[in-house]
């Protein structure tokens, strides 16, 4: 971080921030009891596992350190060291969210089986008729490139509020969006900056699969087409927040737009998607880092290095936001360009807002918006596309 910027301290999970306090105290233990229901042929012991979890938090437990076997045993022993002998609801809220859902992984056995704990609630919003449709409408969308951009770029930030974990958000839908939903919109900045010089690595911190993740594809797509050498997509490694994008999520996702049974525009994506993959012109980059409670200030020489001359990094959703900011509470009005400056490439975050770091607003709004509802930060109907590309 910029020395002359002080950051202010992590949100925490006790009664300081509700909606932290919330997450730890029902929203996780429900989300938690849920998967367990919606994976009925899971064997007692993992069933059990997982209600133990969901006790835990709820009784404020002391947070315990992970079960070997893992092979990321080592990263996480480092990151609960400082926070060893805190309970659920009495610590740093990215960390104690993150490592939630660590422990499901351990709960389930994902290291051993390879199964995706969330795969039930995954297919759910596959099925469904309404991002299928909304991505036909998005590739037809009329105009020039640079109108086509915009909408993509739309359907991107929209396609974040349709968050598996986020029951509120996902009401809000990401088809019809009011103006006034729109807090920061730096999209005619990051275009004319893609257009200025085309080429390069353009990379995407993914979030999440279903809806987002189609029109990240589909923003993927245009920007393989004539503007960028390179895409590369870093999504987890293993399965995180119910929704977040993993490798086979977008290898499955490939395969279904190509097969042409989502419409003629859908299947060319598919195949061009498929198409660069193989040579290598789109790449997945699942890497432990984005499962980690870690900010992204702390990158380790691996990431850093591959973010090093990118033409433009997109981050995509809400916990890759308060990744980027250290989920704390700046002013609303402190310049995004100021929180971001240690990041090494052009940036742009795309987030619908569903917890209550934020930053970079018009003077004044956050109290308009605060006045008219008081949980305005973290209801999943605002949005914003935040831009620093003076790098």
């Amino acid at each position: 971080m910029s020395a002359s910027l002080p950051r202010p301290q992590p949100i925490r999970t006790d009664t300081s921030n509700d909606f932290g306090h919330d997450t730890m105290l029902r929203r996780l233990p429900g989300i938690f009891r849920d998967t367990a229901a919606r994976n009925p042929d899971y064997a007692p012991a993992i069933r059990d596992a997982l209600e133990h979890l969901a006790c835990d938090l709820e009784s404020d437990q002391p947070i315990p350190m992970l079960d070997w076997p893992a092979p990321d045993y080592d990263d996480w022993r480092a990151a609960w060291e400082p926070h060893a002998g805190d309970t659920w609801q009495n610590t740093i809220w990215f960390f104690a969210e993150t490592y939630a859902y660590r422990r499901v992984i351990q709960a389930v056995r994902w290291w051993e089986t390879g199964r995706d704990p969330f795969a039930p609630m995954k297919a759910d919003e596959y099925q469904s008729d309404a991002p299928w449709r909304l991505l036909e409408k998005t590739l037809a969308a009329p105009g020039g490139r640079e109108d086509r951009l915009l909408a993509l770029f739309a359907g991107a930030l929209w396609g974040n509020r349709i968050d598996l974990s986020m029951v509120e958000s996902m009401a809000h839908g990401s088809e019809s969006v009011a103006a006034d939903d729109w807090l920061v919109d730096d999209r005619a900045a990051v275009i004319e900056h893609l257009l200025r010089a085309p080429g390069g690595d353009v990379h995407f911190i993914n979030d999440n699969t279903g809806s987002e993740l189609i029109h990240d594809l589909a923003l993927a797509g245009a920007l393989l087409d004539g503007l960028a050498e390179r895409v590369i997509l870093h999504v987890k490694l293993h399965p995180t927040y119910i929704s977040d994008a993993v490798p086979a999520d977008v290898l499955w996702l490939m395969n279904e737009l190509a097969g042409g049974a989502r419409g003629a525009d859908a299947g060319r994506l598919g195949r061009q998607l498929q198409a660069a993959f193989e040579a290598g012109r789109l790449r997945l980059a699942p890497d432990l880092f984005w499962n980690s409670s870690r900010y992204l200030w702390e990158l380790p020489p691996r990431l850093r290095e591959s973010f090093d001359g990118a033409r433009l990094v997109i981050v995509k959703g809400d916990a890759n936001y308060r990744r980027m900011v250290g989920d704390a509470l700046w002013s609303p009005t402190t310049p995004f360009n100021e929180v971001v400056r240690y990041f090494p490439a052009p940036v742009v975050a795309l987030r619908a807002l569903k917890s209550d770091a934020v930053c970079g607003l018009a003077e004044g709004l956050a109290e308009r918006l605060a006045a008219a509802n008081p949980r305005w930060r973290s209801i999943g109907r605002y949005g914003v596309v935040q831009a620093r590309l003076d790098v």
